[in-house]
């Protein structure tokens, strides 16, 4: 198992919170997570049939039968149990008694919003950052093969192609939670839908042009990506709001959380191929702010990232804001620096003036240093970002 730096936080909870919520995609480690910091609990899945049904049927009797607190997986799909949990909670007084696990935002954190408020800490956990699998000693090998491979865990524990991997997630996983979930009748054109989000991932959101590229009414549009948005697949980056005194962009920019899922929905398996394909510096950008995301949310914490672009096509790719503190970082799938690829920081770096933390330039190649006072990183040495 590679150790999981999820796991101080989520005992950090445990001590504070009678319930833990962990939640994230299919496959990302919650299970073996929760497992693993917890072994001398009991487990349910209601991913089983016979457990789910006496769940539905009789959430009391079923929780009786755990008087210690138990692990209950997929725990979205009995929505009755919070309101039970709610009363052993308050009664027993235990902190970390109960984890529970889901996939879906939309039926375990609405069912936490409502019934467990105050007593129940969350945790996203998101597939392998970078920091993980360096820790593990486990060799990343070249950018492209990185991109294409992806982070999912079951990748790294088992020998396993990625395309049939990836393949196999969709049909098992995504199609099966988008039934459960959104009256979709023609899955033909959802997965066509989830190829052109793939092939928007980095790309400011635009519902109406997807929506019509795709054949669909913008509602339905938009009612599936927040079906793809629930089962972290992709997420919306906001755009940074404080105005620096010029009109900026208000329309969020699309992620895929995974390079790997992306690029398979768009067909690229070879290496090679991605090098010189037009998606590359797209899914590039699309690894870098996944992996301050999944910083963020390894810690308990909420996102803070943001991009900035203004009216006439300036960007910065991320904007990290603690407080007062901005930290602006633009993400180049360049291997080579040069001085065009600094001109969107020097213009945030203008209008910011001092309420601006030290700037930095993620790119593709191998060496890391300070050009013009502006941090340099490779993307193999990516690190904190904490700005205390």
């Amino acid at each position: 198992m590679v150790p999981r730096s999820a796991l101080p936080t989520l005992y950090s909870l445990a001590e504070g919170y009678p319930i833990l919520v962990v939640t994230g995609p299919r496959q990302s480690g919650k299970t073996t997570l929760v497992q693993a910091a917890f072994p001398e609990k009991a487990y349910a899945s209601l991913e089983t049939p016979d457990e789910r049904a006496f769940a539905v049927e009789d959430p009391k009797g079923f929780l009786a039968r755990f008087p210690d607190g138990v692990i209950i997986d997929e725990a979205q799909h009995c929505p009755a149990l919070f309101s039970y949990l709610e009363t052993l909670v308050d009664r027993d007084r235990r902190m970390g008694l109960f984890v529970l696990t889901g996939s879906q935002q939309l039926g375990l954190l609405s069912g936490v919003t409502q019934s467990l408020a105050g007593r129940a800490g969350a945790l996203q956990l998101l597939p392998f950052p970078l920091s993980e699998l360096r820790a593990a000693a486990i060799e990343l090998g070249d950018l492209e093969t990185l991109l294409l491979r992806g982070l999912y865990p079951p990748l790294y524990d088992r020998k396993l192609s990625p395309s049939q991997w990836y393949g196999n997630y969709v049909l098992s996983y995504i199609e099966r939670d988008v039934r459960q979930i959104a009256n979709v009748h023609d899955l033909n054109l959802f997965q066509r839908f989830l190829r052109l989000c793939a092939a928007r991932t980095g790309q400011l959101l635009n519902l109406s042009n997807l929506g019509n590229e795709c054949r669909i009414a913008q509602g339905t549009a938009r009612a599936w990506l927040s079906v793809l948005e629930a089962g972290y697949i992709v997420f919306r980056l906001p755009p940074h709001h404080r105005n620096l005194g010029k009109r900026v962009i208000k329309t969020p920019k699309l992620y895929f959380y995974d390079t790997g899922l992306a690029a398979n929905l768009l067909a690229i398996q070879d290496a090679g191929y991605l090098a010189v394909h037009p998606i590359r510096a797209a899914l590039f950008e699309t690894l870098v702010v996944s992996e301050w995301l999944k910083r963020r949310y390894n810690a308990g914490l909420v996102s803070n990232l943001y991009f900035w672009r203004d009216n006439v096509g300036t960007e910065v790719d991320l904007i990290v804001e603690e407080g007062s503190a901005e930290r602006p970082i633009e993400i180049k799938s360049s291997r080579t620096v040069t001085a065009e690829l600094f001109a969107g920081l020097r213009k945030w770096l203008k209008y910011a003036d001092s309420q601006c933390d030290a700037a930095m330039l993620v790119y593709a190649g191998d060496q890391s240093y300070t050009r013009s006072g502006i941090d340099v990183r490779s993307w193999r040495e990516i690190r904190s970002l904490s700005l205390s």
